[in-house]
């Protein structure tokens, strides 16, 4: 009898052990979902003076958040929640890098969306390019070794480029197995070095085996201060130069709505794709966003045929809206002109 008593609440502690463990046991698996959506007049300050205006220009987030049993059954019938894996999530970067490509990326989106403001309201500025930001090097690439994350490359085969889509296109308009020789900054050092192309698995197109991003700095009379820590990545570049222009032309662009959106953008004002704008959506409308503006990225053929399902940006916010039911209008915006004409007309 004393033995069967003992043995009950054993038992039990072992299955109240087991419950906790589903509940708090960490998986590899991260879960993504609706982030925060941030009034951009708390982050950013131009000419030492804030936003006092109505409405807001708001940056939309994906929040991401390590998977246990139960978030992870809870994400695969949440319709704005998706399980990811840490390759999914990280690329195969470390948690330092990941971390470091995100910084970088914000930094460049920064600086662009800076230079599209003050350009768009005749300012004087200096926008310097400097190369491009080595952010991942992939196992098989010809430079793994050599050049390392962290870096700046600035030439290749001797040319330097105003972008780094024009560094890609140069790239991509060789061949696989064709060497290529890259200028970059180390440390402050100046190195070279030479390697073959190889095949990229995103397009099968010819590549040096980075990920990379723009290196830029801005100099100008007007005072832009950032206030974004705990933020990193590109897609809030259209947002972040729509409220830095506001606030430069101290004009009532917005008229006193509350306006979300993602979107990154380059210094052509083109505005891109980017992930998880579902997620966004929700967010945004959670917030009580009354219009949102999304990429609307045109899809090329071989996208397509590649995955009949795909869908642009535009086409999957608008899903997302529809999914919602919300009053928030979707607006589609291919350029930096196109939100401008949107608000002006509004």
């Amino acid at each position: 009898m004393k033995r069967n008593s003992f043995k009950k609440p054993l038992i039990l502690f072992i299955i109240a052990l087991a419950i906790c463990a589903s509940v708090f046991l960490p998986l590899p698996y991260y879960i993504e979902k609706p982030g925060s959506t941030i009034d951009l007049k708390e982050l950013i300050t131009v000419n030492d003076k804030k936003d006092q205006e109505d409405g807001s220009f708001s940056l939309t987030s994906v929040g991401v958040q390590q998977a246990s049993v139960v978030t992870a059954l809870k994400a695969q019938i949440s319709p704005f929640e998706d399980l990811v894996s840490e390759e999914e999530l990280l690329g195969g970067a470390s948690d330092e890098e990941y971390d470091q490509m995100q910084n970088y990326y914000m930094e460049s989106s920064q600086n662009t969306a800076i230079q599209q403001a003050l350009k768009l309201a005749d300012r004087p500025y200096d926008f310097e390019y400097k190369g491009v930001y080595v952010m991942n090097v992939m196992k098989n690439s010809s430079f793994k070794g050599e050049v390392a994350v962290g870096d700046t490359v600035t030439k290749v085969d001797g040319k330097s480029f105003e972008n780094n889509q024009d560094f890609m296109d140069y790239v991509q308009q060789k061949s696989v197995g064709d060497t290529v020789k890259v200028t970059y900054e180390h440390d402050d050092d100046t190195k070279e070095a030479s390697g073959k192309l190889i095949k990229l698995p995103s397009n099968q197109k010819a590549g040096i085996g980075i990920t990379l991003v723009d290196h830029t700095d801005i100099t100008t009379e007007d005072e832009v201060d950032f206030d974004v820590d705990n933020i990193g990545g590109p897609s809030a570049g259209l947002m972040f130069t729509l409220e830095i222009y506001e606030q430069l032309t101290e004009q009532n662009l917005r008229q006193n709505k509350n306006i979300a959106g993602t979107g990154t953008i380059d210094n052509k004002g083109k505005i891109g794709r980017i992930g998880g704008i579902d997620k966004k959506v929700a967010s945004a409308d959670e917030a009580g966003a009354q219009i949102f503006f999304a990429p609307n990225d045109t899809l090329t053929k071989k996208e397509k045929k590649e995955n009949p399902a795909v869908k642009s940006n535009y086409q999957e916010a608008q899903t997302a809206a529809d999914e919602l039911d919300t009053d928030m209008k979707i607006v589609p915006v291919k350029t930096l002109q196109d939100a401008i004409d949107y608000l002006e007309l509004m």
